[in-house]
């Protein structure tokens, strides 16, 4: 019994085997199969994709002249801004006659201090000098006497009697120097404009106390002129003078204004590498107000040469350039050289006949001598091969603006 149970059992895992057998052999080589019809399958089906051509959009610009403009963003400011203040001793304001855009003309009174002290000074010094003119006629009297007698007096008298004249005629003139300096005191209490212009600032208020160190009480726009002060980029500044004329635009306002470079700045600041330029304005609007934002464009000649988009301008270590499609169809580099941005691109001024298909975006995806086929005029295209997939661009062209 318990020799046939051993038997049986030692026969039991050679049957499972069998069956086991049976069954995988044929999902295996099932499986074999399908793995080698799907190689066999998707091979053809990669094979176009990885030969296609790149499809580029190019353009053609022309060689021509070039209106050359600086284009910059400033604020608006006063061309020459005068802080006034008070003068002499200070005092309490008792009277503010001007409001901030009040036109104002040379010597006209903006604000009053309180004169009572000014005013009893100059009473006292007055007071003062009458008071020694009246000696000092006694002893000139006294000294003319002694000159028409000269023999009746002694020296010592005599002398004594003109040293007294002399004394009291400089004890006048002190005086009056006194009172000169009393009067320009009670003169100072009337704050006035130092030049013609428009008022920018108040500052003052009446019961307001005033004195030398207080902050300015008004600021004037001398004549009422105005500029934009801006900055321009080091490689832009030796292209504007003295003279040149500049639209000047305004958010919020349609009109554009017309000024003139009157400055350039003598240095170019060494950490953000740029040069200020001061544009004179004529103050004939009011929209015109100092500190406002504003743009402009300086117009500094022209030059030779063609706008290119700046997606078709490239730069490495070796410098800028662009790609240009041949005859062959084959991607060319070009080295070339930009002389400036404008608002619709690049201006390059060398490396370019006018003539050549110029790589409009994406040239990075590209390789020189690569062949590559050309977008039609206002189609589409698709640049670049990573994991078959591109960057979808659309076709563009520039245009040579002709002053």
């Amino acid at each position: 019994m318990n020799e046939s149970t051993a038997a049986g059992s030692g026969r039991a895992p050679a049957g499972h085997l069998w069956r086991i057998g049976r069954v995988a052999v044929p999902v295996l080589v099932l499986a074999l199969g399908c793995v080698w019809w799907y190689a066999r399958a998707g091979a053809p089906a990669a094979g176009p994709d990885a030969t296609a051509l790149p499809l580029v959009s190019v353009v053609v610009p022309a060689l021509g002249e070039v209106a050359a403009t600086v284009s910059l963003t400033g604020l608006i400011s006063a061309r020459n801004d005068l802080p006034i203040g008070v003068e002499g001793d200070g005092g309490r304001i008792s009277a503010v006659l001007v409001e901030p855009g009040d036109h104002v003309h040379r010597g006209q009174v903006l604000a009053r201090l309180n004169p009572l002290s000014a005013q009893s000074q100059v009473a006292s010094a007055a007071a003062s000098l009458d008071e020694l003119k009246a000696g000092a006629a006694t002893a000139e009297a006294e000294y003319a006497r002694a000159a028409r007698a000269r023999d009746s007096f002694s020296v010592e008298e005599f002398e004594r009697r003109r040293t007294a004249a002399l004394t009291a005629q400089a004890r006048v003139k002190a005086a009056e120097a006194q009172l000169a300096g009393a009067r320009t005191l009670w003169e100072r209490t009337t704050v006035v404009a130092p030049s013609s212009g428009i008022v920018l600032t108040r500052n003052a208020e009446v019961g307001q106390i005033a004195t030398p160190a207080s902050p300015p009480l008004f600021r004037l726009a001398r004549d009422g002129a105005l500029e934009m002060r801006g900055q321009v980029a080091e490689q832009d500044v030796p292209h504007l003078q003295v003279g040149q004329s500049a639209a000047l635009r305004l958010d919020g306002v349609s009109r554009t204004y017309t000024g003139r470079v009157w400055q350039i700045g003598a240095i170019i600041d060494p950490v953000t590498r740029q040069g200020t330029v001061r544009i004179a304005l004529a103050a004939d609007d009011p929209n015109l107000r100092p500190g406002a934002f504003a743009r402009a464009d300086i117009m500094a000649g022209s030059s030779i040469g063609v706008i290119l988009p700046q997606t078709a301008v490239l730069t490495d270590d070796a410098g800028s350039y662009a790609l240009i499609v041949g005859d062959d169809a084959r991607v060319e580099r070009r080295a070339v050289t930009v002389a400036g941005a404008r608002p619709d691109g690049l201006l390059v001024s060398s490396g370019l006949a006018g003539n050549e298909r110029v790589v409009a975006i994406a040239g990075a995806f590209l390789r020189a001598g690569e062949p590559v086929r050309v977008a039609p005029a206002g189609g589409s295209a698709v640049a670049g091969r990573a994991g078959g997939t591109g960057q979808r661009v659309h076709g563009a062209s520039a245009a040579v603006r002709v002053p």
